[in-house]
């Protein structure tokens, strides 16, 4: 990555940058050095740095336009809405099959473009009854009855096709099959429902005959973000899926042009908006190398179908889903998805919220694209982040990383070898414990769980908590869990005193910081205003546990006899609010333990917890 460029104004910049930071660290501006201003680059969790600040030296060749080779800026928009991205909507046929027919074109009239379609072999044409398929384009989720959803809907085409349903181009009839023979087998190993990659290439071959745009193959990188991959690692190994796909479609003696035009990408969109918009950009400059490589460049535009993360969503607070998910689908289709599929805010609670309706959840999802296409006209301009010294460069930057990644993948022989070796595992098991310990040590919050947790919010049901899913929250929110089990066993909470040492200037933003550590374990903090350690005899209500909360200086003169005092009050385990360097070393009353900034959060409420008789 290259610095910022030297001259008059950028050193007034660095020189600026430098005196604040001089300030912050209580220093003169002149001990600072030059190069002060790195402090404030930020690092991805793909190891990318993220500068504070681009200049014309982060600039690249521009990139050709949209639909032209490597298609960074877009690729060929025949069969997409002139507002943009389609607005996919899934479904999960269930049940009668003309009562899903009626829900789906209920979609169809209230905002959805496209379908993404899970449904039994023999429901296949009286669901897609009345759908016009030139104009909503089908993705399925066959899984390993894909064979015979596949006959259906082929046989489905031929008659409609015979009965003269007026369609006079017939490739403006658009449909993926969705098969994911390699990307499935890291999804759920050996039980994974999907068909032998022998089995998908067949039908791509007779798709590939037909004059309908039917695709066979989604290089699906989802499966490996909801374990929590990285977004260069996501990227790989959708790529390095697709080549696998290609080759093997290559050796059934399919020509690589057609071979090519059989797979599509699914990928994760999150609410780091900037990082999506450089994903699908990377995406489609990877697989626009890789076409190349093989010698058919102007093959390599492929589609792609964002999918908001299903691992950034929150079980508490979920209406903070909400959020994450404009910021998800906004990413997605500014950085040039064909079509977006949001989750409702309420998916990672099984079974969805108990107040809240699925048919208003999925609403709001489907609402959330409707509101940056219909009104913020996001989809009138193509690629409209294009030429950001800031995106073009992360593009670049991503694209480079993934690269990297899907070359180790080459090397070990494919996707699917490196999948049975373990290797993906153990990468993606790197990222997510790294991520893990982000979080729990709250340098990468999270939102209505780790920040600004709401106790109040209503108890999940025991049947709505759980689960086996990979979710960034999922170690705090099991201590929430925890919390609202005991509630459920007792009446109450489990609670800890918080202890003032000093006037409310003084207390307040340490009280403030520990009484919303504990909310983010199911912990209440009662404050009961008291300001002196006399005052603690006369305001404990039975806690073991307290916390005192001061400042350093007061610490130093008044610590050690507060600690004694809440002891004497009958408080079993005192807790100081600040680090251990902040009390006095030789002090005969310590506390038993510390709260403060860049501690692991998770570590120390689950011993909290744990000292509290929470099970």
């Amino acid at each position: 990555m290259s610095s910022p460029t030297t001259g008059p104004d950028l050193h007034s910049w660095y020189a600026s940058v430098g005196a604040v930071l001089a300030k912050a660290a209580r220093k003169d501006p002149a001990e600072m050095p030059e190069d002060a201003w790195r402090a404030l680059v930020a690092t991805t969790r793909d190891g990318i740095e993220v500068n504070p600040l681009y200049t014309r030296a982060d600039e690249t060749p521009e990139r050709p336009a949209p639909g032209s080779f490597p298609f960074v800026r877009g690729g060929d928009r025949t069969g997409l809405p002139e507002n943009g991205w389609h607005v996919s909507a899934r479904v999960e046929a269930q049940g009668d099959p003309s009562e899903v027919n009626t829900a789906v074109l209920d979609l169809l009239g209230q905002g959805a473009s496209a379908l993404w379609l899970r449904v039994p072999a023999a429901d296949v044409a009286a669901v897609l009854k009345d759908v016009y398929l030139d104009l909503a384009p089908v993705t399925f989720d066959a899984g390993s009855d894909l064979v015979e959803v596949t006959e259906a809907f082929l046989e489905l085409l031929d008659q409609r096709r015979s009965a003269g349903d007026g369609v006079t181009d017939r490739s403006a009839v658009i449909a993926d099959l969705g098969a994911t023979p390699v990307t499935s087998a890291y999804a759920a190993g050996a039980s994974s429902e999907t068909i032998a990659l022998d089995a998908a290439v067949g039908l791509a071959t007779r798709a590939s005959e037909r004059e309908e745009t039917v695709r066979t193959f989604v290089a699906d990188g989802t499966v490996f973000h909801a374990d929590g991959a990285g977004d260069a690692q996501e990227l790989a190994y959708a790529v390095a899926a697709g080549l696998e796909y290609v080759r093997a479609l290559m050796s059934a003696g399919l020509p690589v042009e057609v071979a090519l035009r059989q797979v599509s990408f699914r990928l994760s969109a999150t609410d780091d908006q900037f990082v999506s918009i450089a994903k699908f950009r990377a995406g489609r400059l990877m697989w626009a190398r890789v076409a190349e490589l093989l010698g058919a460049p102007e093959a390599g535009d492929a589609p792609q179908h964002a999918v908001t993360s299903s691992a950034m969503m929150s079980r508490r607070d979920p209406w903070v889903n909400m959020l994450r998910t404009t910021l998800a689908s906004f990413g997605a289709g500014v950085g040039g998805a064909t079509s977006v599929t949001v989750l409702p805010f309420d998916a990672s609670v099984p079974g969805g919220l108990e107040s809240t309706s699925p048919a208003f959840a999925e609403r709001i999802a489907r609402n959330t694209q409707l509101l940056l296409l219909e009104e913020s006209h996001l989809g009138h301009v193509v690629d409209p982040a294009g030429g950001s010294w800031y995106v073009e460069s992360l593009t670049d930057s991503l694209a480079e990383a993934a690269w990297s990644a899907f070359q180790t993948i080459e090397a070990e022989g494919g996707l699917a070898a490196a999948i049975a070796s373990g290797s993906v595992a153990d990468a993606i098991a790197r990222v997510r414990e790294a991520r893990d310990a982000d979080i729990a040590h709250r340098t990468a919050p999270i939102t209505g769980v780790s920040e600004f947790p709401n106790l109040a919010e209503p108890p999940l049901d025991t049947s709505r908590r759980g689960g086996e899913d990979y979710r960034y929250g999922r170690d705090f929110e099991a201590l929430r869990d925890r919390s609202d089990a005991h509630l459920e066993a007792t009446g109450a909470r489990p609670t800890v005193l918080l202890a003032g040492l000093g006037p409310m200037a003084e207390t307040t933003g340490r009280i403030t910081f520990v009484a919303n550590l504990l909310a983010a374990g199911g912990i209440e903090a009662r404050n009961p205003m008291a300001t002196a350690a006399d005052q603690y005899a006369g305001v404990r209500r039975g806690e073991d546990i307290a916390v005192l909360c001061g400042g350093d200086k007061r610490y130093a003169t008044e610590g050690s006899d507060a600690v004694r005092a809440l002891r004497d009050a009958g408080v079993t385990t005192v807790y100081l609010a600040g680090a251990e360097k902040g009390f006095p070393a030789d002090a005969d009353d310590r506390p038993d333990g510390y709260l403060a900034t860049g501690i692991d959060a998770v570590a120390a409420l689950t011993t909290l917890l744990d000292q509290l008789g929470v099970k």
